[in-house]
Order: structure tokens, then C-alpha cells, then sequence
């Protein structure tokens, strides 16, 4: 019979390869988390922008009054997976069954799969609010919309975009270095702009040409989200920077300068 001593380098082996075989399948996992959520981002600004009716569904009640109820229901679906998911108690309640690694990808990916529930459900209403037909006009429009998408997108990636969507943690952890906590930044636009990924969403909603009811249910509902989400997200920043992010809100407005 073989002593523990002799066993053990084969046991140690098999430990190493159970545990490569992990890291990797968390590399993965947040590999497709940011595969979803950036699916389902560019999805809504497809759907929500200039260019609609591109990436809108044609789903259509026989009753506006359903319709309506049914984008609303979306729309609350949106914000509770959105504002629950991003507390720190269903983040604690959550990585005691996936590794800590793996919360922010879970994030992204639960919320690429709600935004393209939302766009694919979303109920068709008719009416046309405005019609832009001045060409002039609406070449400033579709340049505002662009304007709004590039502005958000730079805004991840001055904040770090890896990290904010999940990659930078679940890559730390397939090298096996311990994950380190960035330090506030309020480099670029933030120095102006508290939220401009937020602002560039609103500019993208808004700067529509033709705007129908449908896409200013659309618009109206996901301003309201943000209006809450935004609460929500400053109180959750005090407490994770303290007086560091009080000062900067006393000094920093909200969207452009001069403007709360």
C-alpha cells in the first residue's frame, strides 16, 4: 500500500486542475456575461435612438390601455433586476453560492437578458407626438444622437469599462491576483458631470426626429428609471466613499454644470 506522502503529488495534481478548470469556467462565464450586456445595451439604443424603428419589436395589443400596462410591467422588470441586483445585501446574499469573482458578470448578463426582453416585448402604441422634416434639423438631431451614444461609451471607459462590466474581476481572479477596489475618479467629464454615462443615455432617448407614442413611452418610462436609479446609486456612493463623494456632489452637478 502506497503511504499518504506517495499519494499526496497526485492528489495535489488532480486539486490544480479541478481548480485551473474553475478559473477558467469563471473567465468564460464573464466573458459571456459582457457579450450579453453589451447585446443588450446596444440594443436599446437601437430601439430607443434616432434610428427606430430599428431594433423595435412590432408586437401590437388590440387595447392601447394593455399595451401601455404591459411597457410599464417592462419597464418595472428592468429597474428591480437593475436597482436590486446592484445593492450590497443581494450581492452578499449572492456570492455565498457563485465565487465573489463572478457577482458583476451575473450582473451584466441578467442584465442583457432583461433589456432584450424588455425590446422584444415592448407593445407598439399609435400616434406620432412629432415629425422633424426640416433637413437641417434633422441632421442635428441624428448628431445629437450619436453625440449621446459616443458620450456614454467614453464614459465606461474613463471610469474603467472592464471593470465595470465584470471583466477586470473575473480576470483577476483567473491570474489568481487579489482584487483590488479602484479608487474614486473624477477624471474628464466627471469633473463636470456626476453621471455622464446616465446624461448620454438621456441625450440617445431624447433626440429622436420622429417621435412616436410608442418611443415616448419608451423615453418617458426609462427617464423615470434613471431618475430613481440615480437616487438610489448616490446613496449606495456615500456610503462606499464617504466624505470623499459628499464633497464631490456639493461641487459636481448631477448632468451638466449649472444644472442639478
Amino acid at each position: 500500500m502506497k503511504s499518504i506522502n506517495e499519494l499526496s503529488p497526485n492528489a495535489s495534481v488532480a486539486d490544480e486542475a479541478i481548480d485551473l478548470s474553475k478559473r477558467i469556467a469563471v473567465l468564460a462565464y464573464g466573458l459571456m456575461g459582457y457579450a450579453a450586456g453589451c447585446f443588450g445595451l446596444f440594443w436599446l439604443i437601437l430601439g430607443a435612438g434616432a434610428f427606430a424603428p430599428v431594433g423595435l419589436s412590432q408586437w401590437q395589443s388590440d387595447s392601447v390601455w394593455l399595451a401601455l400596462l404591459v411597457d410599464i410591467g417592462l419597464i418595472g422588470l428592468f429597474g428591480l433586476q437593475h436597482s436590486i441586483m446592484a445593492r450590497a445585501w443581494f450581492k452578499n446574499w449572492l456570492i455565498q453560492f457563485i465565487p465573489q469573482a463572478a457577482e458583476r458578470a451575473t450582473y451584466m448578463l441578467m442584465s442583457g437578458v432583461v433589456t432584450a426582453i424588455a425590446m422584444y416585448f415592448w407593445q407598439t402604441l399609435p400616434g406620432v407626438i412629432w415629425q422633424v422634416q426640416n433637413q437641417v434639423a434633422m441632421c442635428s438631431i441624428y448628431s445629437l444622437y450619436l453625440l449621446g451614444i459616443c458620450y456614454l461609451l467614453l464614459a465606461t471607459f474613463v471610469t474603467n469599462h472592464f471593470e465595470l462590466m465584470g471583466l477586470r474581476q473575473v480576470y483577476l481572479y483567473f491570474i489568481q491576483r487579489p482584487y483590488t477596489q479602484l479608487a474614486f475618479t473624477n477624471k474628464f467629464m466627471y469633473r463636470y458631470s456626476r453621471h455622464p454615462m446616465m446624461l448620454g443615455m438621456l441625450i440617445l432617448l431624447w433626440s429622436v426626429p420622429t417621435m412616436s407614442v410608442t418611443r415616448l413611452v419608451l423615453a418617458a418610462l426609462f427617464t423615470l428609471y434613471i431618475a430613481i436609479g440615480l437616487y438610489l446609486e448616490e446613496r449606495d456612493l456615500v456610503k462606499q466613499f464617504g466624505e470623499t463623494y459628499r464633497h464631490y456632489k456639493q461641487k459636481i452637478a448631477t448632468f451638466l454644470p449649472g444644472i442639478y
